[in-house]
């Protein structure tokens, strides 16, 4: 009988462990995870969401730092004031999206040709910028790189900036034969001539100059003048 009760013991364990097994197997999958429109993203993120949309999931992303944000506010002082004087488009900086297919992304800060202002929503741009620039920080670089780079080029985003603040280093992409980038500048210093942005151009050293350059003299640079006045310097970038 000892011997009987012995065998029946692993017997009866073993019945319930693949019954557990089998019920397991039986058991329904849990529903997939509804995908959000970009419609739908639209209407749940408000202007302090720090999120972008990706292949109907929303991506959050961190607060930038100091440094990022200054590099990111010089470009925006520079870039922003040449081109609106000269009618040549917009300049927007983050939060603001750009839907390309697939993905709502927020640039840094990116470029509209006046020819292509119709791509303009009220809280987004529906088509590629004419250029996007990305301020590199710990949290965003993979993205920035990788996943951002490789979206952009297939939206048909012309020219694209990568600036690393920590590095001190800055590559310049322009689109070109099959839809791939092509780096035209990379490195700490150079000067950088803009093909979006007629006439603009850049001495990439001015981005880790510590304290940043005056905006206003780094554009008397760029335009050819020296800025004595106000009106004078701003008569200038109008042009003729």
């Amino acid at each position: 009988m000892d011997s009987v009760a012995v065998l029946e013991k692993p017997v009866a364990e073993w019945d319930w462990r693949q019954r557990v097994i089998e019920i397991i197997l039986a058991a329904p999958e849990p529903p997939a995870k509804r995908k959000m429109t970009y419609e739908e993203f639209l209407a749940w993120a408000d202007e302090d969401t720090l999120a972008e949309w990706v292949d109907g999931e929303v991506v959050m992303t961190s607060p930038a730092s100091y440094r990022h944000q200054d590099v990111r506010g010089f470009l925006e002082a520079v870039l922003r004031p040449f081109v609106e004087e000269r009618k040549l488009g917009i300049v927007q900086s983050a939060p603001f999206q750009m839907k390309l297919p697939g993905s709502g992304r927020e640039p840094d800060l990116l470029f509209v040709a006046a020819r292509h202002l119709d791509r303009l929503r009220r809280t987004y741009l529906d088509g590629p910028a004419d250029l996007v620039v990305e301020v590199l920080s710990p949290e965003s670089a993979g993205r920035d790189r990788g996943e951002k780079f490789y979206e952009y080029a297939v939206g048909g985003v012309p020219e694209y900036w990568l600036i690393d603040p920590d590095a001190q280093w800055a590559v310049f992409y322009r689109l070109g034969e099959f839809g791939l980038y092509e780096q035209t500048l990379t490195g700490r210093e150079g000067l950088y001539r803009s093909a979006a942005i007629p006439g603009f151009w850049l001495r990439v050293e001015w981005l880790w100059q510590e304290p940043l350059p005056s905006a206003l003299h780094v554009l008397s640079e760029i335009a050819g003048i020296a800025p004595q006045t106000v009106e004078q310097f701003i008569q200038a970038l109008r042009g003729p």
